[in-house]
């Protein structure tokens, strides 16, 4: 069952790519062949770091490929930008021998971009307006006579044929073959469509890992590992974009560990607006936890909260915090992180 899902727990941005390519990492380290699957579609980016330090803001590519030594699959779970995607491959300068698409994934066209500018969606919920969401409803609607957008499969695209495949049929061998394969979810348990609580702020679709794993092909037998990963401080992004509990500002979140906000302000990957940040929701993880049942849970930006070296010191603010997270969910933090750290650290576990 070499199955391993990362999703978040609260509105994204948790950090769901580092950790993607950690667990690759170390699969890769033990000598299993490892395939990254990334589900859903470009509204979000995700963050990597490649072995030389070097950052990678990616969309469409799952963040746990940017060593370039795993295989990449999009199943039919999928929503592609081709020129996204092109352009992604081209400055990972990823192998293309390495990457597959399912025939049945589906293409994001400029008619779906603008029907949801046209639609006002990025005023109106925060959505990055990247067309996923249109995309999904021409999917949906099956070329209803009474639905404008029409919807466009993977095989149908000529730049794609190099790569197009039966993911179900090539994961299952790999599956038969003992190769680790890790499914990358996209976004957060509070902007899922149907359990997240928010709706119509939300996502256009579910963001569980039972979600990912349907749009992924493969069963639920097939799961041995469900991540999820949080942050010391929940974000949303900038505007109308929806609830968020106990919001504080940057300046806030700054001074708790001596510096300037702007030396910690983060913006959305894909629009480059400033996020807004709040305090940690216990009874928004707790529900995330209920749906997701991690085995894992991975706690992002501690370094938020204070001195990496603090999580050894009983009593230190840092350690005070991951207790009392601890208490309000009802689990342990099983890797603490710091974003200032690109590895994670065994022997930096909560106990």
């Amino acid at each position: 069952m070499p199955v391993s899902i990362v999703v978040g727990g609260q509105f994204g941005s948790e950090g769901k790519g580092k950790i993607s390519l950690e667990i690759a990492r170390r699969s890769i380290r033990d000598n299993i062949p490892t395939t990254v699957v990334r589900v859903g579609g470009p509204n979000s980016g995700h963050t990597g770091y490649d072995k030389s330090g070097k950052k990678f803001s990616l969309r469409q590519l799952p963040a746990g490929c940017v060593d370039l030594d795993v295989d990449v699959v999009f199943p039919a779970g999928s929503y592609i930008d081709v020129d996204l995607l092109l352009a992604e491959i081209e400055e990972l300068e990823f192998p293309l021998q390495h990457l597959k698409i399912s025939e049945n994934a589906r293409i994001i066209t400029k008619e779906h971009r603008e029907w949801e500018q046209k639609g006002r969606l990025i005023q109106s919920i925060g959505s990055t307006g990247s067309g996923v969401g249109a995309a999904v409803m021409a999917d949906v609607a099956r070329e209803a006579s009474n639905f404008e957008l029409r919807s466009t499969s993977a095989h149908e695209i000529p730049q794609l044929y190099r790569y197009i495949c039966n993911a179900t049929e090539l994961l299952r061998n790999k599956l038969n073959q003992k190769h680790r394969v890790i499914i990358e979810g996209t976004q957060g348990f509070g902007l899922s469509l149907l359990d997240g609580g928010y709706w119509p702020k939300a996502t256009s679709r579910s963001t569980t890992a039972a979600a990912a794993l349907a749009e992924t092909g493969l069963s639920p037998l097939d799961v041995d590992d469900v991540t999820l990963v949080l942050r010391s401080f929940p974000i949303r992004v900038a505007g109308d974009s929806g609830p968020l509990a106990n919001e504080v500002s940057w300046d806030y979140v700054a001074s708790l560990t001596g510096r300037k906000a702007e030396d910690i302000q983060e913006y959305t990957t894909v629009t480059r607006k400033l996020r807004r940040i709040g305090m940690f929701d216990q009874k928004l993880v707790r529900v995330a936890i209920a749906a997701n049942r991690p085995n894992r849970i991975v706690m992002n930006h501690l370094d938020y909260v204070g001195d990496p070296l603090e999580i050894y010191s009983a009593g230190s603010e840092l350690r005070l915090f991951l207790s009392k997270v601890e208490a309000g969910i009802g689990k342990k933090i099983d890797w603490p992180r710091f974003d200032a750290f690109s590895n994670i650290a065994d022997d930096a576990r909560v106990k």
